[in-house]
């Protein structure tokens, strides 16, 4: 578990199904990140089951009340197509409408790529965004991220589709002139 000022990271619990639905089932969440609406709480309680169970996922919870509302994770051991190694990583995130504009994502994010590149001994941090997304974009402008590369090419396999994605990196050396 990691805390901010306003907000813990937690692991995802089953119980968790029920405001993952609330905020996986609005069309404006999924599909700018790759995945489709979540068409009911069974549904999501699997993706909770299966996908959200990585070692170092998270929901994101604002304090006041422990619920989840959207989630967070630094994807690992070559379980990313953007790194290899392992001492690499990608940040991945989404976040309820509702709760957009506020700062929470930059605030989490903070907080595990802390947690990357001093507990985990991670040397790189890589984090992308699709064409269009612009408030994913922003998010990692707010955390020092810099731009990699373009390509015009990616596999959306949940959508069968392509799109152009643009890849950012964060190395330990630049987090560290930053935030040091």
């Amino acid at each position: 578990m990691l805390e901010t000022q306003r907000l813990i990271l937690r692991k995802w619990t089953e119980e968790d199904a029920e405001s993952l639905f609330e905020y996986a089932k609005d069309p404006e969440v999924g599909p700018i990140t790759g995945w489709p609406p979540h068409k009911n709480v069974e549904e999501s309680k699997n993706v909770i089951r299966n996908v959200l169970n990585g070692a170092e996922c998270y929901a994101i919870c604002r304090k006041e009340n422990n619920i989840a509302i959207g989630s967070i994770e630094l994807i690992l051991n070559s379980h990313t197509d953007m790194t290899e190694r392992d001492d690499e990583c990608e940040l991945g995130y989404w976040l309820g409408q509702p709760f957009w504009g506020r700062g929470y994502m930059p605030e989490a994010a903070s907080a595990l790529i802390r947690h990357g590149f001093e507990d985990l001994g991670m040397t790189t941090i890589w984090c992308g965004y699709y064409d269009g997304n612009r408030k994913s974009k922003r998010v990692q402008e707010k955390l020092g991220f810099v731009f990699h590369h373009t390509c015009n090419e990616v596999p959306v396999p949940l959508f069968n589709e392509v799109r152009v994605g643009h890849t950012n990196v964060m190395t330990k050396d630049h987090w560290e002139k930053l935030y040091k």
